[in-house]
């Protein structure tokens, strides 16, 4: 639970970008190493040469066939394009709470993740992207290196942790945003998917979805955002729940006890299945208990990260 005092700390500045980088740093400190490299450059596109500048960029071949005058422009070379793509569904909210606890749901957790891995590879010269979506795509932005990009994807970010800005019965179509998200990104991307993986379509269309990522040259990380005592082990009281959809509205009441064990069953069947799939698909999935910490979650991003350098 040490993850929850030190958000519930931080979270007095009211600020993401400072707990991303108190995360980052604060993980680097516990790695007793630096993972940081280089950089280099790469050409980026021409411009019109202004009069009275330097002459030393102006490409002469061009000039040769056009008769104009026209600059080199050179932009920092990313050694990695990263795609952040949140689900922000409703049943992302679980476990739905108000005031602090609001900032303790899957969704909470995976922003603060996202947060401190644009920070981590801005660090790394990194270009990053960031994607929200439900039963549609409602923010994309394609990796960069800029500091205004990163401070765009920040605000994005932040705005999620305001209260009431997800609403309830938000259902999600991960398979038609995971193609959109394919032909729309940089080849040879590396995407980071943060869900919870609870859809009411088809699990073949998903996998179809992360299929095509993978057919188009991109590697995929898969961080299943899960409750681990609640969703996982079914840890409640035994005695009379009411659990609610999330996404749907539609309510049950069970008494956890009676039922813990068939639940527990079925999860892992489920998760099971899910782990196949993606190794059958050659996807990293990932685990990330939001009760665990950031920790595991950036050293899978970075034992990613060195095996693609």
């Amino acid at each position: 639970m040490k993850n929850l005092i030190d958000i519930r700390q931080l979270q007095e500045f009211d600020n993401l970008e400072l707990i991303a980088r108190e995360v980052v740093e604060g993980f680097i400190t516990g790695l007793h190493r630096s993972p940081f490299h280089g950089f280099s450059v790469e050409f980026a596109e021409h411009r019109l040469y202004n009069q009275g500048e330097s002459t030393r960029p102006v490409d002469w071949k061009l000039f040769a066939r056009t008769d104009k005058l026209f600059v080199k422009q050179y932009e920092e070379e990313t050694n990695l394009r990263c795609q952040l793509v949140i689900d922000t569904s409703s049943s992302m909210l679980f476990p739905y709470g108000k005031g602090e606890e609001r900032l303790m749901s899957k969704l909470a957790f995976s922003v603060y993740t996202a947060a401190a891995l644009i920070h981590l590879l801005r660090r790394q010269r990194d270009a990053a992207g960031l994607t929200l979506f439900s039963g549609e795509v409602e923010f994309h932005s394609q990796p960069r290196l800029s500091p205004v990009h990163a401070e765009v994807m920040m605000g994005k970010l932040s705005e999620l942790l305001q209260p009431g800005f997800v609403p309830m019965k938000k259902t999600t179509r991960t398979s038609e945003v995971l193609h959109q998200v394919a032909e729309n990104i940089h080849k040879r991307s590396l995407v980071i998917l943060f869900s919870d993986m609870l859809s009411h379509e088809e699990e073949g269309d998903v996998f179809a979805a992360l299929q095509h990522l993978r057919y188009n040259k991109h590697e995929v990380l898969l961080f299943h955002v899960t409750d681990h005592l609640r969703e996982r082990e079914f840890r409640y009281a035994s005695r009379p729940h009411r659990f609610i959809d999330l996404e749907t509205g539609e309510t049950v009441k069970v008494n956890p006890g009676e039922i813990r064990e068939h639940y527990v069953s079925r999860v892992e069947d489920y998760f099971g299945e899910l782990k196949a799939k993606c190794g059958q698909y050659r996807i990293d999935l990932a685990e990330a208990d939001i009760r665990a910490g950031f920790r595991e979650v950036l050293f899978t991003y970075l034992v990613k990260r060195k095996k693609l350098w």
